[in-house]
C-alpha cells in the first residue's frame, strides 16, 4: 500500500510540473503575437526590438500630396539666407513659378543646379522657366546664387523684346497693305537658330518684372521673344521653329478669337485682351477709348481663359495713362508697346518696349538689334 501511494503521488507531481510549463508556454506565445522566434527570445530574458520609421523629408511629404505620382517633382531650394519650402513641379513641363528671393543687402542672381555652379554663375548652367522640369527619382534641389545692388547696376543690362506677328513662305513676301508685318519663314528660322545657337538667356515675366525693381540679376545676354494676335501662319509655321529649338516664346492671344490651350510646351499664350482689339470711332485701339474700369473687366476675361495674369500686350500699341490704369486695376503686371527700346532697371512697367521684327528683316539685322 505505501509503495503504490508513492507511485501515485510521484505521478501528479510529474503531471503538475508538465502542466505548468505548458500553460507558461502558451501564456510566453500569447504575449509575443504568437512569434516562436519571440518565445524563444523571451526564454533566453532578452526583448527583441521595435522597429522605428524614418521620417519623411519635406520634400517626400510633398510628393505623398501630388495629384500626378508619376510625373511628380518635389523641387527644394538651398543656398544662403533661403528658407523657401520645397515646391512640387510637373516632369517634361515648364518650371513654373521659381521662388525670387530677397536678402537685404545682395541681389538674386538665379538658380543653379549645385552650390559650386551658383558660385561661378555661368550663364548657360542658370535654371528658370523657360527650361522643363527635370528630376532624379522625384526630387531636385536649386541652389542660389547673389551678387551685390552695386555689380547688377554696373552690368547695365538692356533686355530687348522681339515682336513678330505673321510669317509667309514666299521669299517675296506677300502683297498686301500687312506686307511688313510678314517675316520670310526662313529668315525667321536663321533667326532662332541664331539665338539658340549663342545660347541667350531667356527670361520670365516674373523674372522682368524683379528685373526691372532691381531685385533680380539678368545678364545682357538675355532676350524675350513674342508673337502677337496668334495668327494662323504663326501656330503653323514659326510654332515649329521654336519648339524644336526649344526657345520660350510669348503669343499674345485675342481671347475671344481664341481659346485653344497652347500649341506647344515653350509657347506662353498671354493677354492681348479679349474683345478690344478694334478701333474706336477715333480710329484708335479701345484699349485708348475705355474706361479703366472697362479695361479691367475685359483684361479679367482674358486672364481667366488663358489662366495667367502676367503681361498683356496693348492692341495696336495704343495706350495712354487709362489704359496702364485698367492694366493695374485687372492686376497685371507688365504691359507691352510697340515702341522701340530696351527694358532697363526702372523701365515703366506699363510701357515695355520692344524691337519690331519685319519683312527683309535678316539674321544680320538682328546681331545688330540684339548683340
Amino acid at each position: 500500500m505505501i509503495r503504490r501511494r508513492r507511485l501515485v503521488v510521484g505521478l501528479i507531481a510529474v503531471l503538475a510540473v508538465a502542466l505548468i510549463v505548458v500553460v507558461s508556454m502558451i501564456v510566453v506565445r500569447a504575449l509575443s503575437g504568437g512569434d516562436p522566434k519571440a518565445v524563444a527570445a523571451g526564454s533566453s530574458g532578452t526583448p527583441t526590438p521595435t522597429p522605428t520609421s524614418t521620417p519623411l523629408t519635406p520634400a517626400q511629404q510633398l510628393l505623398k500630396t501630388a495629384a500626378d505620382p508619376g510625373a511628380a517633382c518635389a523641387v527644394s531650394f538651398s543656398g544662403e539666407g533661403i528658407t523657401q519650402a520645397p515646391m512640387l513641379q510637373t516632369e517634361g513641363v515648364l518650371y513654373t513659378g521659381l521662388p525670387i528671393p530677397e536678402r537685404a543687402g545682395a541681389v538674386f542672381a538665379g538658380w543653379y543646379p549645385s552650390p559650386e555652379q551658383a558660385q561661378t554663375q555661368t550663364q548657360t548652367d542658370r535654371v528658370n522657366g523657360s527650361q522643363l522640369t527635370a528630376c532624379t527619382d522625384h526630387e531636385r534641389t536649386l541652389y542660389a546664387a547673389w551678387t551685390t545692388p552695386e555689380q547688377n547696376v554696373a552690368t547695365a543690362a538692356k533686355i530687348p523684346i522681339l515682336m513678330y506677328h505673321q510669317f509667309t513662305t514666299k521669299p517675296e513676301g506677300e502683297d498686301n497693305w500687312l506686307r511688313n508685318n510678314y517675316v520670310y519663314i526662313e529668315d525667321f528660322r536663321a533667326q532662332m537658330d541664331y539665338v539658340a545657337s549663342q545660347k541667350f538667356y531667356l527670361p520670365t515675366w516674373d523674372e522682368l518684372n524683379a528685373f526691372i525693381d532691381g531685385k533680380l540679376f539678368l545678364p545682357q545676354h538675355s532676350l524675350i521673344i513674342t508673337d502677337d494676335d496668334a495668327d494662323p501662319t504663326w501656330l503653323s509655321l514659326a510654332v515649329p521653329v521654336v519648339t524644336e529649338r526649344k526657345l520660350l516664346t510669348t503669343s499674345f492671344v485675342i481671347t475671344k478669337d481664341r481659346q485653344a490651350p497652347s500649341p506647344s510646351p515653350f509657347v506662353l499664350q498671354r493677354s492681348h485682351t479679349d474683345s478690344m482689339h478694334t478701333a474706336g470711332a477715333n480710329g484708335k485701339g479701345q484699349m485708348v477709348n475705355l474706361s479703366a474700369d472697362e479695361i479691367a473687366a475685359d483684361l479679367d476675361r482674358s486672364a481667366q481663359i488663358l489662366g495667367a495674369k502676367e503681361v498683356v500686350a496693348y492692341p495696336y500699341g495704343h495706350y495712354n495713362a487709362t489704359s496702364e490704369e485698367g492694366v493695374a486695376k485687372a492686376g497685371f503686371l507688365l504691359a507691352r508697346t510697340i515702341d522701340f527700346g530696351y527694358v532697363k532697371i526702372g523701365t515703366n512697367k506699363f510701357a515695355l518696349p520692344v524691337v519690331r521684327i519685319n519683312y527683309g528683316d535678316t539674321v544680320d539685322g538682328l546681331k545688330n538689334n540684339i548683340g
